[in-house]
């Protein structure tokens, strides 16, 4: 009788750890790039258990094209993408089913990036220069803003496609200035390369604030059970890393040692800390109601969107 109950206790035992396993919801994040400290919420919440915690079993996955993750999730093939709210906007008015259900990032890291040393010390010392850039479509509009601010239009600098090499065309002098460098990453690579830059900041001069980074689910097909446990998880990993920076900055370094442990990933994660989500779910209508004004000034949306239609709160 002892070992019946005894086995009948350990069956059950087992079963309950299974049940508990298999009760994890599966969830798919499609990240914007390579892990960088951007990413540091999602990151800390993976590696300190807070996804577990919460119910959730989460596959992070870096894309080979950054431009793709967006859309798998416009297409049903993953259940969250990080992406940047002004993007979001153009690619909810191009017909994406995409909805912004959460922020990582809350200011604007993109910059105008010049060399200290130059004697550009003003956006109007930019007339007649060069000035680089990656990605057409919002990065003309905030330059276009940037120089307007100074009574300077896009025609009185000349264009340069640098692709992705931003600092490096700067530092070699094939460019005066790059549109598109992160001030949390480019100013500190350039740093480490002992040729120091000075950014103008676009909110600084004509572009209104915005999240830079957010991430998107599908409108038509999201469970906001399951995100409102990540968003869960991702403000108790913001609030760690708040908290205990140093101790967090190693957690983060364990995800992916060899690429991670370096000083541009250490002088970078100093810098983006301030700028974290601190509430991670919160929506502040006025920011996007601004931008989607802002885009469609510049051309690049034909109407403004009411902002339930692309942007929510999950409880």
């Amino acid at each position: 009788m002892k070992k019946l109950l005894k086995n009948t206790l350990t069956f059950a035992v087992a079963m309950g750890i299974s049940l508990s396993v298999a009760a994890k919801e599966k969830l798919t994040l499609l990240l914007d790039w390579f892990v960088n400290p951007d990413h540091a919420a999602i990151i800390v919440a993976q590696q300190k258990g807070y996804f577990a915690q919460n119910g959730l079993e989460v596959d992070i996955v870096e894309p080979a094209d950054p431009s793709l993750p967006p859309k798998l999730v416009a297409a049903g093939k993953a259940d969250l993408a990080v992406d940047y709210q002004p993007q979001l906007q153009i690619q909810v008015a191009e017909g994406l089913p995409l909805v912004r259900v959460g922020t990582l990032v809350g200011t604007p890291l993109n910059t105008l990036i010049v060399l200290e040393k130059s004697n550009i010390k003003s956006l109007a010392d930019l007339k007649g220069k060069k000035i680089g850039y990656s990605v057409n479509g919002f990065e003309d509009s905030l330059l276009k803003a940037m120089l307007n601010s100074v009574n300077l239009s896009s025609k009185d600098v000349e264009m340069v496609n640098v692709n992705w090499s931003l600092s490096p065309s700067v530092i070699s002098g094939q460019v005066d200035a790059v549109i598109g460098g992160f001030r949390n990453v480019e100013l500190n690579q350039m740093l480490l390369e002992k040729h120091p830059g000075r950014a103008f900041y676009p909110e600084e001069h004509g572009v209104p604030a915005y999240d830079e980074l957010i991430l998107v689910a599908n409108k038509n097909n999201m469970s906001k059970e399951k995100i409102s446990k990540f968003l869960t998880a991702l403000e108790q990993a913001t609030i760690y890393i708040l908290n205990h920076p140093e101790e967090a900055f190693k957690t983060y370094v364990a995800y992916k040692p060899k690429e991670l442990s370096d000083e541009l990933n250490r002088l970078a994660w100093k810098d983006t800390l301030p700028r974290l989500a601190l509430r991670p779910r919160a929506l502040d209508d006025h920011r996007y109601e601004r931008m989607a004004e802002f885009l469609k000034a510049n051309g690049l949306t034909k109407a403004v969107k009411p902002l339930s239609d692309y942007a929510v709160e999950v409880k």
